[in-house]
């Protein structure tokens, strides 16, 4: 841990030097820098206070039932939220929800933390899924403060570059009070990792439990006439250099279903002007949601570039092709898909999900494509019947009828944390 402070102390000045260009880069204002910096607005009252953290939009909207069952049964809890992301900010702060505040996370400094949890004055630390920074670990227990960690997951990759820094990943476990794992192999991880046998709970991700809400009939309105559902893809989560396999796809299928149209969401919307750029150079008519335009009868591709609206576009697409899967990055999630009884088609690379994925492999209830021309082939030959057999067997293997993980873990965190 001395070696990792020291480290950063001496990179302080190149840390700095990335925060100006990003604040340019991405048109951060100056509250934004100083809430990376640590300083946010004092937290008052004599309310316990939890702080929970999720990397980005995905991580916090799986929460997002959590955060306001805890609000609803512990009345004198505030919740503090911080995001790596101005996304992710933003979206917990548009939730509105009583008692709940948001801000960009403190970057791993001693001195950032320092000014955060002196004007949060935080009771307990949940950590969702697996942003690990040594010294938020390590100053929250010199603290006191309980360390929960739920839905937590590490990569295969993650796991080896801890186990290379030794000591420093073994000190910070060994701050975790409790830990939820998303699924068995991120559970042996921490355990090789370091963590205490005694502090494991049973397993839950809350990306599982998470129904988002589907929209209502005047968002669908302006869609429904153009996109019908049986002839629509949704390629959702898309990241650089998948778009051209989706949309190589998408055209060879079209030989076949004439009628097939695409909504492309890619999973950065920074990225939109790249992905439409792509689209004006593949011939294909589209248009864009960013800039309010409208699909129209001629549209082949429809841009959904912006946030906040994926309900809308599962509730539009009868067929999903998950993105992050045919570029190593892990792959998203199968269960919003699966929530809206989309037929998921899927790449190789899921090691995000792997054991979800693994489930709907078992039942049938996924399409695996090892590249643009199986997503091709798949797609071309996809009928009624087969989208309707994907969609039931997908329910089934992600148990996504069934209830109860949720509360037992409520119980459980309410338990071990000082929530009242």
């Amino acid at each position: 841990m001395l070696l990792y402070r020291f480290l950063l102390t001496l990179l302080a000045p190149v840390f700095a030097a990335l925060l100006l260009l990003r604040r340019l880069k991405k048109r951060e204002n100056r509250s934004d820098l100083g809430e990376r910096l640590g300083r946010v607005k004092p937290l008052s009252g004599d309310a316990t206070i939890l702080w929970l953290h999720g990397a980005s939009n995905g991580e916090l909207t799986s929460a997002r039932e959590l955060i306001e069952a805890l609000l609803r049964r512990n009345p004198r809890l505030r919740i503090h939220i911080t995001a790596n992301t101005v996304t992710g900010r933003d979206m917990a702060r548009s939730w509105r929800l009583p008692r709940v505040t948001a801000s960009l996370a403190p970057l791993d400094f001693r001195a950032c933390l320092h000014l955060f949890l002196a004007r949060i004055r935080p009771d307990a630390f949940l950590l969702l899924e697996g942003d690990l920074w040594p010294n938020r670990f390590a100053m929250a227990a010199a603290r006191g403060l309980p360390v929960a960690m739920v839905s937590a997951r590490i990569s295969a990759g993650s796991f080896k570059k801890w186990c290379r820094l030794g000591g420093l990943a073994a000190q910070m476990i060994r701050a975790v009070t409790l830990l939820s794992a998303q699924d068995a192999a991120s559970e042996a991880r921490f355990r090789a990792l370091g963590l205490p046998e005694a502090v494991l709970l049973p397993r839950l991700t809350l990306k599982s439990s998470v129904l988002m809400p589907p929209p209502g009939a005047d968002q669908l309105a302006p869609f429904q006439s153009v996109f019908d559902r049986a002839e629509t893809l949704l390629a959702a989560s898309t990241h650089a250099g998948e778009e051209e396999q989706v949309l190589a796809a998408f055209q060879a299928a079209r030989a076949t279903r004439p009628n097939l149209r695409l909504i492309l969401a890619p999973r950065h919307v920074p990225r939109s002007d790249e992905v439409a750029a792509l689209l004006a150079a593949s011939g294909l008519r589209y248009r864009r949601r960013s800039t309010g335009d409208l699909p129209d009868a001629d549209c082949a591709v429809y841009l959904a570039d912006t946030m906040g609206e994926m309900a809308l576009w599962y509730a539009l697409a009868g067929q999903c092709f998950v993105g992050g899967s045919l570029v190593d990055k892990g792959g998203h999630t199968p269960f919003e898909p699966a929530q809206f009884d989309c037929a998921i088609l899927h790449g190789p690379f899921l090691s995000n999900f792997a054991e979800p994925f693994d489930a709907l492999a078992q039942a049938r209830g996924a399409l695996a494509v090892a590249d643009a021309e199986a997503l091709g082939t798949a797609l071309a030959t996809l009928d009624g019947p087969t989208r309707a057999h994907l969609t039931r067997a997908a329910r089934t293997a992600l148990a996504l009828d069934e209830t109860g993980g949720m509360t037992d873990l409520l119980e459980q965190l309410e338990a071990a944390l000082p929530l009242g």
